[in-house]
């Protein structure tokens, strides 16, 4: 029996090992700046050491959230640049310019299930598309407005529409989040419906407000990079009318 203890004892800790050395190390300012610039979203481990709180648990989330880009960094020197100051799990975006910090000292409990909720919640990229789990993370943003695209998945424009809307969004990182809200859905009817519009509709772009809780729809047509940049500046110049 102590026999079997030990050997899966001696399992867990090789696999945490493997675990350990298949993210990425940052050593240096440099290093931590270029993984963070190196994709939409990105996370980070600032932990002191294999012993701390909530470190197995990051292992075997970032186990789960592939391709997501994860790395440790265990350097002190570096955490200052990011105003991280004790053991802390950070997500890094760049459609609205955020660092969404998780203190674990501020954590009672903590599993790695739980952490790749919290992975997933915040993954918010150029164009995300609309769920249960992302909207979480969108409405809990510092940036309220969104851009909206409603195209029924699998129809012909779908994926030409969703990438071309992501080629924009760059342009307006920290100013408005760029949202796909797949009209085939039943679940995203109601979504639909607040701009009037019926799955038979699309596609069609919005704009959503969370501040002011208005909205703004793009009048029927060709759905142009020029027509989106054009809706979108309008707003940001304050001279759309309301839906």
């Amino acid at each position: 029996m102590l026999f079997i203890l030990f050997l899966s004892l001696l399992t867990t800790s090789a696999t945490a090992k493997e675990k350990d050395s298949a993210l990425p190390r940052l050593t240096d300012a440099s290093a931590a700046q270029a993984f963070i610039d190196s994709a939409e979203v990105v996370v980070i481990g600032f932990f002191q050491g294999e012993d701390s709180f909530g470190y197995k648990e990051f292992l075997e989330a970032a186990s789960e959230v592939s391709p997501l880009p994860v790395a440790l960094c265990t350097e002190r020197d570096v955490w200052a640049a990011y105003d991280i100051t004790s053991d802390t799990i950070s997500i890094f975006r760049k459609a609205d310019l955020h660092q969404e910090n998780l203190p674990l000292s501020e954590s009672k409990k903590l599993d790695s299930e739980g952490l790749t909720r919290f992975f997933r919640i915040n993954e918010l990229r150029y164009i995300t598309e609309y769920n249960a789990v992302t909207a979480v993370g969108l409405f809990n943003s510092e940036v309220k407005t969104h851009l909206l695209l409603f195209a029924n998945r699998g129809s012909a424009d779908f994926t030409k529409l969703k990438d071309r809307l992501g080629a924009l969004a760059p342009e307006y990182s920290g100013k408005f989040l760029f949202v796909l809200v797949n009209g085939a859905l039943q679940s995203n009817a109601r979504s639909l419906g607040y701009f009037g519009l019926k799955s038979r509709d699309l596609p069609r772009v919005g704009i959503y407000d969370g501040d002011s809780d208005r909205k703004w729809l793009l009048p029927s047509g060709e759905i142009s990079t020029e027509r989106v940049k054009e809706f979108c500046d309008s707003f940001l110049q304050g001279t759309l009318q309301i839906s």
